[in-house]
C-alpha cells in the first residue's frame, strides 16, 4: 500500500514509511489469539455457520430466531399443576371403581351380556367380559383426565419439542412409562383384556406349552410395539438413530468433499470462472494455512476486482502464487497479537455481551447474544458510565479490536486515543502509535493535520485550543489564528512550529518583525494586511491571542520537544492517511500533563472528523474511538459528528456523567448520535435525559381491585366468618383492569438503580434508519 508519505516515524528520512520496507519470515501461519477460529475443519464449519437476517444489535453468527409467542401459552407451573391434580384425580377414580366403591358401576356390563353369567359360580366368559369393560373404562378414563389435564401439551412441551438426543430420551422414558401400564403391572387389566380375546386354542394350545408361550411373548411384542410406536414417531427415533453416527461438524477429508454450494468452497470464484484459484484457497483451508482474517481480506480483493476488472489478473496471480497470503495487509500482518473478544468477520461484528431472560427484553431477544457492527457505529455511539463500570474493558476495547481486525481485511481505518497505560492491545496490534510526550514514541502527530490551507488548518487549532473556553468566540480564534498562519506560510512554505507559534500569538515584537521582514511588499500585500489586523487586535478587549497563546503554551514544554515537528525534516502521522487500513493509537499523557491531554483529544477529534468528510475514497469504513471524550465535547465537534453519517465514519465517545459536558450541549449532543449505551451506576440526573431521549411506549397494564363480599343469606355470611376466623382476611372479590398506557422505556430511577453491575441499557440507530430499542445487556454473557 502507498502511503504517499501520510504516515512516517520521527526522525526517518522523507522517503521512508514506518514499517519494515519488506514483509516479516513467512510463517505457515500466523499464531492464533484466543477467540478466532481455527484453521482446517472448524475454520470450514466457521464459514458454513449461518448468519441469520436479525435486527441491530443481534449477534448473527448461529442464531436462530425464537418463534413467536404464543399469547394462549400456558405457563409451565399452571400446566404442571393441572397435570398433577387430573392425575391424582384418575388414580382416585379408577381406584374407586376397581375396588367397589362406585355403586351400580356394572349396571352397562350385564346390560349387553347373558344373566346367566352373574350368577354364582360364574363361567369364565364372564370374568374375560368384567376384564374388557373395566380396560374401557380405564381408557375412557385416561381419555377425560388425560384432556382436563393437558397431558398431551405436557408431553410436547417436555419432550416432544427437546432437541436431540434429549428428544429421544424423553419420549423414550414416556414410552417405557406407557409399556409398563399396559403390559408390566397388574394396575389396569389391558394386557388381560387383550389376552381374553384371542381364540382359545391359542391361549391353550391344546397342551402344547411351547406354542402358549410363543403366543404369550409374541403378543407381549407386538403390544408393547404398538405401545411405543406413536412414542416413536413424535420423538423421530428412527432418524436419530440413523443419524447418530454422523458428527455435528461436518468433515473436510477431501476437496471434493466439500458441496458447491458451501461459503467454505469460494462459489463467487467458480461462478466467475476461477476455479483453479477457488481450489487453491480450499487447499490452503483444508491444509491448516488459513484464518478468518485471510479468508475476510481475501473476499473484500474480490469485491474490488469486481468494481475493477482490470485487476482481475493481478488477483488470480496472487492468490495461485501466494495462496492465503495473497493480497496482505501492508504491515504483513495476518492477525492480531490477541483477541479479548468474540469476534465474526464475515458480518464485522463483536459480541459485547448477551440479552439476558428477563420479562423486559423481547422473546426473539432473550438468551441471543448482543453485538455491534459498522452499520450501527457509522451513526456514532455515546456510552455513560462512572468509574470501574466496564467501559473500557466490555465496549472500547472489543470495539477497537475488530476495527483493527477489519482494518487488516482491508475494510476499515481506526483510530483509538486513550490515557498512556490503558489496555487496548500490545503495540504489535497497530501500524501506528503516538505517544506524545514520549522520547521513545516512534512516530509523531501532525499538528496542523496535513492541511495545506492556513484556514482550514486555523479552523482546527482554533477547536483544539479553544473550543472549550465558553469566552473565546471560536470564529474569532480562527481568525486570530489564519491572519498569522497564512502570512508565516506565505514567507517560510510551512506552518510555524509550537515556540514559534506561541511567540506570533503572543504579538512578541520580535517574531512579528521578523515575519514581517520575510514578506515582500507588493507580493504578499493581502498578507502583510492581515498582520496589520493582528497588530491592531493584540490587548484590544475580546482578543483571542493571549487565550490561545496560553494554551499553546501547553504544548511548548520540555516534554514535548521535537514533538510537533514542521520543518520538513520528519513527516508527522496525519489522518488525512483515512483512505488507507490503518489501525492506529494516539496515547496522550493524561497523568503527566492532563491539560496537554485534553488538548490533542480535541485535536484528533476535529482532525478526524475534517479528514473524513474530506476523503475522496470513502470505501473504507473509518472510526475514531475516544476512551475518554471528557474534554473533548465542543459544540462545533457535536456538529461535525452529526455530518459524518453520510461518510461512512463514526466515533466513539464515553464520558464518565453527562455532567462533564457543557449544559447546553447535553441534548445536541445525545440527538448527534444514534447509539446509546448508559452503564451500571449512572444517576438518576444521566438517568432523566437518557429516558427523554428514548422517549416512551405503549404498554398494557393490568389494575386489580378488592372488594368486600357483604352475603345475605345467614349460611353464607357464616360461612364467610369462619373463613374470615381461619385466615385473618375479610372474602373479598377481584375487579380486574386491563388498559394501555404511555410509559417511558427506562425511567430515571430504574436506569439509576436497576441495572446491575456488569450490564448496560444499550439502544442502537442504522444509517439506515433501523432500530433497536433500549435493552438490557449483560456484558459478562
Amino acid at each position: 500500500m502507498d502511503t504517499e508519505g501520510t504516515y512516517d516515524a520521527r526522525g526517518t528520512r522523507s522517503g521512508s514509511v514506518p514499517r519494515p520496507a519488506g514483509p516479516p519470515p513467512r510463517p505457515a501461519l500466523p499464531p492464533r489469539p484466543a477467540g478466532a477460529p481455527t484453521a482446517g475443519a472448524p475454520l470450514g464449519d466457521w464459514l458454513r455457520t449461518p448468519r441469520a437476517a436479525a435486527e441491530p444489535g443481534l449477534w448473527r453468527f448461529g442464531h436462530k430466531p425464537r418463534p413467536d409467542a404464543d399469547p394462549d401459552r400456558v405457563p409451565d407451573r399452571a400446566l404442571l399443576g393441572g397435570a398433577l391434580v387430573a392425575f391424582l384425580a384418575a388414580v382416585l377414580v379408577w381406584s374407586l371403581w376397581s375396588n367397589g366403591y362406585i355403586p351400580h358401576s356394572r349396571v352397562l356390563l350385564e346390560l349387553f351380556t347373558p344373566a346367566d353369567w352373574w350368577a354364582y359360580p360364574r363361567p369364565p366368559e364372564a370374568g374375560e367380559a368384567i376384564a374388557v369393560y373395566n380396560s374401557l373404562f380405564a381408557a375412557l378414563l385416561m381419555f377425560a383426565f388425560g384432556r382436563m389435564g393437558n397431558w398431551i401439551e405436557v408431553f410436547h412441551r417436555y419432550a416432544v419439542d427437546c432437541p436431540q438426543p434429549e428428544r429421544t430420551l424423553r419420549t423414550g422414558l414416556a414410552g417405557a412409562a406407557a409399556v409398563w401400564l399396559v403390559i408390566g403391572t397388574t394396575l389396569f387389566p389391558f394386557y388381560y383384556a387383550i389376552w381374553s380375546l384371542l381364540p382359545s386354542t391359542w391361549t391353550t394350545g391344546d397342551g402344547n406349552r411351547g406354542f402358549v408361550t410363543f403366543v404369550n411373548y409374541a403378543l407381549y411384542v407386538l403390544v408393547g410395539g404398538a405401545v411405543l410406536w406413536p412414542f416413536a414417531k413424535a420423538g423421530d427415533w428412527l432418524g436419530r438413530f440413523r443419524g447418530g453416527g454422523a458428527p455435528a461438524a461436518h468433515t473436510q477429508s477431501a476437496p471434493t468433499a466439500a458441496p458447491a454450494s458451501s461459503p467454505a468452497d469460494w462459489p463467487q470464484l467458480r461462478d466467475a470462472g476461477l476455479g483453479a484459484v477457488a481450489d487453491r484457497l480450499v487447499a490452503e483451508e483444508r491444509a491448516g494455512r488459513m484464518n478468518d482474517v485471510d479468508c475476510v481480506r481475501i473476499r473484500r480483493a474480490w469485491t474490488t476486482v469486481k468494481a475493477d476488472p482490470s485487476r482481475l489478473g493481478a488477483f488470480t496471480d496472487a492468490v495461485a502464487g501466494q495462496g492465503a497470503r495473497a493480497c496482505l495487509h501492508p504491515s504483513g500482518d495476518r492477525d492480531l497479537p490477541a483477541r479479548a473478544a468474540t469476534h465474526d468477520l464475515l458480518t464485522s461484528q463483536v459480541r459485547i455481551g448477551r440479552y439476558p431472560d428477563t420479562e423486559r427484553t423481547p422473546a426473539a431477544r432473550r438468551g441471543a447474544g448482543a453485538a455491534v457492527e459498522p452499520a450501527a457505529l457509522g451513526s456514532s455511539l455515546l456510552a455513560i458510565g462512572p468509574f470501574g463500570s466496564g467501559k473500557t474493558r466490555h465496549l472500547v476495547r472489543p470495539v477497537v479490536e475488530s476495527l483493527a481486525l477489519q482494518a487488516l481485511a482491508g475494510k476499515a481505518a481506526v483510530v483509538a486515543v486513550c490515557a498512556a497505560g490503558t489496555p487496548l492491545g500490545a503495540d504489535d496490534g497497530y501500524d501506528v502509535v503516538i505517544k506524545p510526550g514520549d522520547p521513545a514514541s516512534a512516530y509523531d502527530l501532525d499538528l496542523y493535520g496535513g492541511s495545506l490551507d492556513p484556514d482550514e488548518a486555523a479552523a482546527l487549532l482554533a477547536e483544539a485550543f479553544a473550543g472549550d473556553l465558553a469566552e473565546v468566540d471560536a470564529r474569532r480564534a480562527a481568525t486570530a489564528l489564519a491572519q498569522l498562519l497564512g502570512p508565516y506560510r506565505a514567507a517560510h512554505g510551512r506552518f510555524p512550529s509550537v515556540p514559534v507559534l506561541r511567540e506570533l500569538l503572543d504579538g512578541s515584537p520580535g517574531a512579528m518583525a521578523e515575519l514581517r521582514g520575510r514578506l515582500d511588499a507588493e507580493t504578499h500585500r493581502a498578507y502583510l494586511r492581515e498582520l496589520d489586523a493582528r497588530e491592531r487586535q493584540l490587548g484590544m478587549p475580546g482578543d483571542p491571542g493571549l487565550a490561545l497563546a496560553a494554551r499553546v503554551a501547553v504544548l511548548d514544554r520540555p516534554a514535548f520537544e521535537g514533538f510537533f515537528d514542521t520543518t520538513g525534516e520528519t513527516r508527522p502521522f496525519s489522518l488525512r492517511a483515512l483512505e488507507h487500513p490503518l489501525r492506529v493509537r494516539v496515547d496522550v499523557p493524561e497523568r503527566a500533563h492532563p491539560e496537554a491531554a485534553h488538548l490533542l483529544t480535541r485535536l484528533v477529534l476535529a482532525q478526524f472528523t475534517a479528514g473524513a468528510t474530506a476523503r475522496r475514497d470513502r470505501s473504507l469504513f473509518a472510526f475514531l474511538a475516544l476512551d475518554d471524550a471528557t474534554h473533548a465535547i465542543t459544540a462545533e465537534s457535536v456538529r461535525a459528528v452529526q455530518r459524518l453519517r453520510n461518510c461512512n465514519a463514526g466515533v466513539l465517545l464515553t464520558l464518565r456523567a453527562l455532567g462533564d459536558v457543557p449544559e447546553q450541549l447535553h441534548t445536541s449532543l445525545l440527538g448527534s448520535v444514534g447509539c446509546h449505551m448508559a452503564f451500571s451506576g449512572v444517576t438518576t440526573w444521566d438517568g432523566r435525559l437518557f429516558a427523554q431521549a428514548w422517549g416512551t411506549e405503549w404498554v398494557e397494564t393490568t389494575e386489580v381491585a378488592k372488594h368486600t363480599v357483604f352475603a345475605d343469606q345467614p349460611l353464607t355470611r357464616a360461612v364467610h366468618a369462619l373463613r374470615k376466623l381461619v385466615t385473618g382476611k375479610a372474602v373479598t372479590t377481584d375487579a380486574v383492569t386491563v388498559r394501555k398506557v404511555e410509559r417511558e422505556r427506562w425511567s430515571a430511577s430504574e436506569l439509576a438503580h436497576q441495572v446491575p453491575a456488569g450490564h448496560a441499557v444499550l439502544s442502537l440507530t442504522t444509517v439506515k434508519g433501523e432500530h433497536a430499542p433500549p435493552l438490557l445487556v449483560d456484558l459478562r454473557g
